[in-house]
């Protein structure tokens, strides 16, 4: 199956709205692959055991990566992007369908199932129902933590989806998400913080032209922290109370949620011991670090031009990267069709708009996450996109001051 819509194309929206249905209202049930894909995989584990290739009953632990390198890129070549939005008569009736959000609500009991899974994995000493003689070696361990980190980094992206709900519910369900990753803030920085500051110099989660991935990654983890943590003690004192009241913490949202993950993994390490540890840490940081490479091609040398009275020109179609992908869009509930979700954060999953005017991203993300560890083939993907997004005039994008003067010497302004 391949589409004939290609990035850049045109997008259709279908007419008639009494005849119009979802053709994708079902396939939304294949993001539930991610945190029950460490389930899926055993029998392949116990029949490799089974034929005595125990080190290759391994590998199959490795689905999380497998999936974020290999079957998402082959499958969004296949397959192609969509190229369809609803009709405008549409909207409303399926914004209000309960059945999409319970798609993401669906994702968190699966998720923490595959925890507890991989932590009983990680630490067990016999496998042998599974036919490991013993528990797992390093080799099946490491795929189990970067397995569990998928299914975390993942669920960042639905927590994203229900924290920018009005819905308390919601709420709630977007900070117990992200607390397996350690990643709680990120509730209070991407509403109040990332998408205030889009695409500007002062957005830790905006990726500057010549930055690479890995100056990015420091700057906007910790970045973002910083900025949680006084975007919340800013809203505490309006409030009239003082951040630093330790009365004043349960109700601090950054700090309720670092809690909800110390509890769980307190627990854990409690019943599966201190050799759940290396899984803890590593899980986090790769499931994290998933994110960050996302956030890292989502607005790469994009910026919003100030105006002459010293802000920020409003944030449009033409500060966000997109890509309309089709699988890679079906795991990651439309994320890519970023630009619609800048305009209105609210808007549910289902409803987000592939737009024309947008630029576009040669790939899907899924095909994007691993180009972005290389510098060097990153920029040679991206850097004349930037370029001709800006007819040319370099001195319009977000550049890395770092490499500032060089860009400028290499790319001179076009009159």
């Amino acid at each position: 199956m391949t589409s004939t819509t290609h990035p850049g194309d045109a997008v259709v929206a279908e007419a008639g709205p009494a005849a119009w249905r979802d053709r994708k209202r079902y396939l939304w049930l294949l993001g539930l692959f991610v945190p029950t894909m460490l389930f899926l995989v055993l029998p392949i584990s116990w029949g490799l055991n089974q034929a005595g290739w125990h080190t290759a009953a391994q590998l199959p632990l490795w689905i999380g990566p497998i999936l974020i390198y290999l079957l998402l890129p082959a499958l969004d070549l296949w397959v192609g992007v969509d190229g369809h939005n609803p009709p405008d008569e549409a909207m409303a009736r399926l914004e209000n369908d309960k059945y999409y959000r319970y798609a993401t609500y669906a994702y968190i009991p699966f998720q923490y199932a595959s925890v507890l899974f991989g932590a009983y994995l990680f630490t067990a000493s016999d496998l042998g129902w599974l036919g490991f003689d013993g528990g797992l070696g390093w080799l099946g361990k490491i795929g189990v933590a970067f397995t569990v980190g998928t299914v975390g980094g993942v669920g960042i992206n639905t927590a994203h989806e229900m924290g920018h709900k009005r819905d308390e519910l919601e709420r709630w369900l977007s900070k117990i998400t992200l607390a397996q990753v350690w990643y709680g803030h990120f509730y209070i920085e991407h509403n109040r913080g990332h998408h205030v500051r889009v695409a500007t110099p002062e957005d830790p989660a905006s990726a500057r032209f010549g930055e690479t991935f890995w100056e990015f990654l420091p700057r906007t983890v910790f970045g973002s922290l910083r900025s949680a943590l006084r975007l919340e003690a800013q809203r505490i004192r309006r409030l009239g109370k003082n951040p630093w009241n330790p009365r004043t913490w349960p109700g601090n949202d950054v700090l309720n949620a670092w809690a909800m993950s110390i509890v769980f993994w307190g627990v854990l390490v409690a019943v599966f011991g201190p050799a759940l540890v290396p899984l803890i840490v590593i899980q986090a940081i790769y499931g994290f670090s998933l994110l960050e490479s996302v956030n890292y091609l989502e607005h790469y040398g994009l910026v919003r031009q100030k105006r002459e009275n010293g802000r920020y020109e409003r944030c449009t179609p033409q500060h966000s990267w997109n890509s309309d992908h089709l699988v890679t869009n079906l795991f990651l509930y439309h994320l890519q069709r970023h630009s619609d979700h800048h305009a209105n954060p609210t808007r549910r999953y289902q409803t987000l708009r592939s737009m024309a005017e947008s630029p576009n991203l040669p790939a899907g993300y899924g095909s994007l996450i691993a180009v972005t560890y290389f510098p060097p083939v990153w920029r040679k993907l991206m850097d004349h996109r930037v370029l001709e997004h800006y007819d040319g005039d370099i001195t319009r994008a977000n550049i890395h001051p770092r490499v500032r003067d060089r860009v400028l010497a290499r790319y001179p302004a076009v009159a």
